[in-house]
């Protein structure tokens, strides 16, 4: 699976960093042919290639209502807001999925974070 998805940083609702995974936000209103659920990618950005965790939902355990892509690069620092990223999806991790909790989704997500480090 490779797929390829285009478009500009936008702000969120900023939890992933409270959770120590801070992500690049991009509208996914109009992906309508990629599946929602976790997936290992990789990001373009100023030349530089990250590896990284996406998420592509409407992240139910926290809003439930607007389909964004969201993006944790893995040793990236720094403030991409507005700028255009190029996100290579390698493969599905899992579906997405409604936690009871936040502690839940942040133990989920230390999970998906080590399975796309192994790419």
């Amino acid at each position: 699976m490779k797929t390829t998805i285009k478009g500009k940083v936008i702000h969120g609702a900023k939890l992933g960093r409270q959770l120590g995974f801070p992500t690049a936000n991009i509208d996914a209103s109009r992906l309508t042919s990629i599946e929602d659920g976790v997936y290992a990618a990789r990001l373009k950005v100023k030349g530089n290639i990250y590896n990284a965790m996406a998420n592509i939902g409407t992240r139910p355990s926290v809003d439930g209502n607007t389909r964004l892509v969201e993006v944790h690069l893995f040793g990236f620092r720094g403030n991409l807001y507005g700028r255009y990223v190029k996100i290579n999806l390698l493969r599905k991790i899992r579906n997405e999925q409604r936690f009871a909790s936040i502690d839940d989704l942040k133990a989920q997500l230390l999970k998906d974070a080590t399975d796309c480090k192994g790419q």
